[in-house]
């Protein structure tokens, strides 16, 4: 080609690209000339928009602001692309995304939604993007230019959903050696932190029958990693008027309110996932599983995907394998297996996006049939005095005769799922009598005392009936409730009560008092003991006794299989042999002397909450500045739960999980909500909202939301549009 005609049409591409470029910049500008942004005191943004696509664009501006480190993360983990950004150890993340959904099928999902849902992903994209073309000083990981498509592999709020249950140990194992067993966990995923705390959350719905006011009331408590959601407000005249968390990245309120409703959503012992062992078989035309008498053939794609490898990237080609089950994720005694889960992202983002903008139960319910919440139970409060808990959402139904909790047998149609369950046949509560419902991730036949549902009506697949104690610990407080008010909702929420040591403790006494030791050295540790009223405070001695003996006998207890964590604590206490309750106190013991230089150490100077970076896997330093916060661990049944653990060259423990995002709401004429966010609103150390909520978190003192115009212009920090240079 001759250098004329090469730098003409170079210079022809230039400028296409700057015309494209320019064109798009001219269309964010008019956007965000419809959005406003007010930033509370506490720097909650207040998003209001001509439209709800205005609302959109504003809302996911504001929280590139707050953190688009993790804005990013979320989206590079989403559409797999993880390994490129951290290396070879993420390959099998990024093929698990796109065994499920493939960049070109993710891109039809969004071709094919409905065209409102298309104008929210535009400006889901656009408002990134405006970001940073308004923030050159930002450098994305890997992410440069935001994709309206994105939105489909991230169309619901849990942490990592359904697609997190399939192991990647188990997919890198079929996909390398094909001829592997699967004897290999399942839970590796991006949830998986360094401590032991169960995930989960804490939902109560309370009638007027029990509220000062009259007025119906929800407590939303999710139990999640730290600094995983930001507090956001959004309105538009459209009717969008939402108050609650947003998983950083998603353009829908997942745990909230607005003027009429609430939701609040707690991880499901819900089967929606089964495992399908497929016999294949393979010829010139390639493979093939029997179905019945058919053989049909395996649908086979290839995917290439990128990896850093120090400075440099690499590729790797893989084959991607799908039955009408869903795709092959592992093998089970050297047969392919396929996988069946919920897998309908444009639907469940409708679904996710719809129960925003709800006005009463009614609606609730119709939107409820949409059937896509497939990680979830749905505990819900409204201004018109209703309360409901829906156990689940999306239910596959399955034939009986069959064993869902293991591989089934792909071959025989009589194992397919037979459709859906209706929310009619679901497990479901709806203003049960005694005006109060609960779930803590406990068994829903519980959920309303002696008005809960009885498991003898549904089928097993529908729910473990296993309780918790937290579960425990909420019946007990919600069966004393009466004349609430919001903070007597917080009170309730936060009852320093930890059951698993009523059940623990007793039995550790008993044996020392059985055997009287000749050795007197823990006799003071366990006159403590004796003394103790299960509870937890900063200043709690005990309670620092019992935490690291409970984490002892988690690790070195014996007991029978197939217990659940409250039957295992049950049995530690009670029928465990008195020989094994001294010693594992005694390296409990040990422990803390090792650590602390005293057994006498109260809770507080242990349990810490530390946060001195924005980064997503925090570091800890026991000699830099840390908050003490006397509530404890999930497990221990704690309802406000402080998920944390010692870290490398740390001795103290530092919370990661647990109370995140916490509000508690009461409808009525008007709705009023006190809200509280651990650390605060920011990423940003440079910013007061980095930590201005640190202390208020460990003092349990919430904040009143802004919800009205009104409030919000009271409180307003500062007011701007996208784009704009803001003054405080």
């Amino acid at each position: 080609m001759k250098p004329i005609l090469f730098f003409f049409l170079i210079s022809i591409a230039t400028s296409c690209f700057v015309q494209k470029q320019n064109a798009e910049v001219a269309q964010w500008e008019q956007q965000a000339a419809d959005v406003e942004i007010i930033r509370d005191d506490f720097g909650v943004p207040h998003v209001y928009g001509k439209t709800d696509a205005d609302a959109v664009f504003g809302l996911l501006y504001a929280q590139c602001e707050d953190d688009f480190n993790r804005v990013e993360r979320n989206y590079i983990w989403a559409i797999g692309r993880l390994a490129e950004v951290e290396g070879e150890k993420e390959l099998y993340s990024d093929l698990r995304a796109r065994l499920f959904m493939t960049q070109e099928e993710a891109i039809e999902e969004y071709e094919n939604s409905p065209e409102w849902l298309k104008l929210l992903c535009n400006a889901f994209a656009d408002g990134i993007n405006y970001y940073l073309y308004t923030h050159p000083e930002v450098t994305p990981r890997l992410i440069t230019h935001f994709e309206p498509w994105m939105p489909m592999y991230f169309s619901e709020g849990s942490i990592g959903g359904d697609i997190e249950r399939v192991s990647t140990a188990r997919i890198k194992e079929f996909y390398e050696d094909k001829s592997l067993s699967s004897n290999v966990p399942v839970g590796d995923g991006l949830i998986g932190l360094s401590d032991d705390e169960p995930r989960g959350s804490n939902g109560f719905a309370i009638s007027g029958k029990l509220t000062e006011s009259g007025n119906a009331m929800l407590l939303i408590n999710p139990h999640t990693s730290f600094f995983f959601r930001g507090e956001v407000h959004m309105v538009s005249e459209e009717g969008l008027n939402a108050y609650g968390a947003v998983t950083w990245g998603q353009f829908f309120i997942y745990q909230g309110f607005n003027e009429h409703t609430g939701w609040m959503h707690t991880s499901t012992y819900t089967d929606v996932s089964d495992e399908f062992v497929e016999t294949v078989t393979k010829d010139d035309s390639g493979w093939a599983y029997k179905y019945g008498t058919e053989q049909r053939p395996i649908t086979e794609k290839k995917v290439t995907l990128k990896y850093r490898e120090g400075e440099e990237m690499r590729e790797q080609t893989f084959p991607i394998y799908r039955s009408h089950h869903g795709p092959i994720t592992h093998s089970t005694d050297g047969k392919w297996t396929a996988t069946a889960m919920m897998w309908e992202p444009k639907e469940a983002l409708i679904q996710s996006y719809t129960r925003t903008k709800l006005k009463d139960h009614e609606e609730f319910y119709e939107m409820m049939k949409m059937r896509t919440n497939s990680s979830n139970n749905t505990v819900y409060a409204d201004s018109k005095g209703n309360i409901a808990y829906y156990h689940g959402n999306f239910i596959p139904r399955r034939d009986a005769k069959f064993d869902y909790t293991k591989p089934i047998d792909g071959s025989d149609p009589a194992t397919d799922w037979q459709g859906l369950h209706p929310v009619e046949e679901a497990i479901t509560v709806i203003n049960p009598p005694n005006g109060w419902i609960q779930n803590c991730n406990s068994t829903p036949f519980t959920s309303a005392a002696e008005y809960s549902p009885k498991p003898e009506n549904y089928p097993k697949y529908m729910s473990l009936n296993r309780e918790t104690f937290r579960g425990v610990h909420a019946i007990k407080v919600l069966n004393k409730a009466g004349g609430l008010t919001l903070d007597k909702l917080i009170d309730l929420g936060y009852d320093p009560y930890l059951p698993a040591f009523e059940s623990l403790i007793p039995g550790l006494v008993r044996a020392y008092d059985k055997l009287k030791p000749q050795d007197p050295t823990f006799k003071e540790a366990i006159e403590a003991l004796r003394e103790w009223d299960f509870t937890s405070s900063e200043e709690s001695i005990p309670l620092s006794l019992a935490h690291y003996y409970g984490l002892h006998y988690m690790k070195d207890g014996n007991a029978p299989d197939d217990m659940s964590f409250m039957e295992l604590f049950n049995y530690y206490g009670s029928k465990s042999p008195d020989t094994e309750k001294l010693s594992i106190f005694k390296s409990a013991y040990a422990e803390l002397i090792d650590d602390f230089g005293s057994w006498n150490i109260p809770w507080g100077d242990i349990n810490r909450y530390q946060r001195l970076n924005g980064d997503i896997h925090q570091n800890f330093d026991d000699e830099a500045p840390s908050i003490p916060v006397g509530l404890a661990s999930g497990r221990w049944g704690a309802l406000a739960s402080y998920g944390a653990s010692a870290y490398k060259d740390s001795d103290r423990i530092y919370g990661t999980s647990g109370n995140s995002f916490v509000a508690v709401v009461e409808f009525g004429d008007k709705v009023k909500a006190k809200s509280m966010l651990a650390g605060g609103q920011s990423g940003d150390p440079a910013s007061p909202h980095f930590d201005d909520q640190a202390e208020r978190y460990a003092d349990v003192q919430f904040k009143d939301v802004a919800f009205y115009r009104e409030d919000v212009e009271a409180r307003a920090e500062k007011s701007y549009r996208p784009g704009a240079k803001t003054e405080d």
